[in-house]
């Protein structure tokens, strides 16, 4: 664990805990960023030749939007479209955009959730190494629990459910059908406004500089998960980066030091 900035001493305990999904505690919709490139490109580009310049510039938007509902994704996709003027008879609708992405990213999340229901693979495989035991301690020590994702809400659900970590979660609030919401400040909101949460009482977990930001806002404690997904622990290096700019408090890989991340957060037994 990287400490960035120390956390107030006088500060009140932790009670309520906001984790991302994808990429903190789940790993199967990994490489989503490798389906979304060609696709923006094949996009914009119509029946032209993609050059590097549209390449850079869809790298350098998805790597600035991580953590984002998808929605919000395809709406600059649409402004893209039309800067470049290559492929006129493109859609004009986010929507239209986001269901072929989606089609295309779930090809590959359910050839994963296959492997799971068949035993060739377990949960685990799929799961940020150490999540579940944290989870687990966060919960017995009494910690409400959520989760937020920019991905679709009955997807979230139904892969939090595969990976048999759907339990430990009071609320799992995913981006609302139709609807181009943010849940993560949704989520935030409620629990400090409705919930009467103050900031500090509340820890924010996420991969993304979207609930890092978020959670700094609010108050929160943030804690920068810097996953290597394809290992499933060590530090992501340009996800370490994005997320010390986005204001976190702590950095880590993954939370196999459960005992370590539970000290520092004031949570130990």
């Amino acid at each position: 664990m990287e400490i960035i900035l120390e956390l107030p001493k006088d500060r009140p305990r932790a009670r309520a805990a906001l984790f991302d999904f994808d990429g903190t505690i789940s790993t199967l919709r990994h490489g989503w960023e490798s389906i979304m490139e060609p696709f923006m490109t094949e996009m914009i580009a119509g029946g032209t030749t993609v050059d590097e310049d549209i390449v850079e510039e869809v790298r350098e938007y998805i790597d600035a939007s991580t953590g984002i509902q998808t929605i919000f994704q395809m709406q600059w996709l649409v402004d893209a479209v039309k800067k470049y003027g290559r492929n006129p008879h493109a859609p004009e609708d986010p929507w239209q955009y986001k269901a072929e992405y989606n089609r295309r990213l779930m090809e590959h999340v359910k050839k994963r959730i296959t492997k799971i229901l068949s035993e060739e693979k377990s949960a685990e495989d799929y799961l940020i190494k150490g999540s579940m035991k944290f989870l687990k301690a966060l919960d017995e020590r009494g910690i409400d629990i959520y989760a937020a994702s920019g991905t679709d809400n009955a997807d979230v659900v139904n892969e939090a459910h595969i990976l048999g970590v759907d339990g430990y979660f009071k609320e799992i609030a995913g981006a609302p059908a139709g609807r181009a919401d943010c849940s993560k400040e949704a989520v935030l909101k409620r629990l400090i406004n409705d919930y009467g949460l103050k900031g500090p009482e509340v820890m924010v977990f996420g991969d993304g500089k979207v609930e890092i930001a978020l959670g700094r806002q609010a108050g929160t404690i943030a804690i920068g998960v810097a996953s290597d997904e394809e290992k499933r622990c060590g530090i992501n290096p340009t996800k370490r980066q994005r997320l010390i700019k986005a204001g976190a408090h702590a950095i880590i890989g993954d939370f196999e030091k459960t005992d370590e991340l539970l000290k520092w957060l004031g949570l130990e037994e």
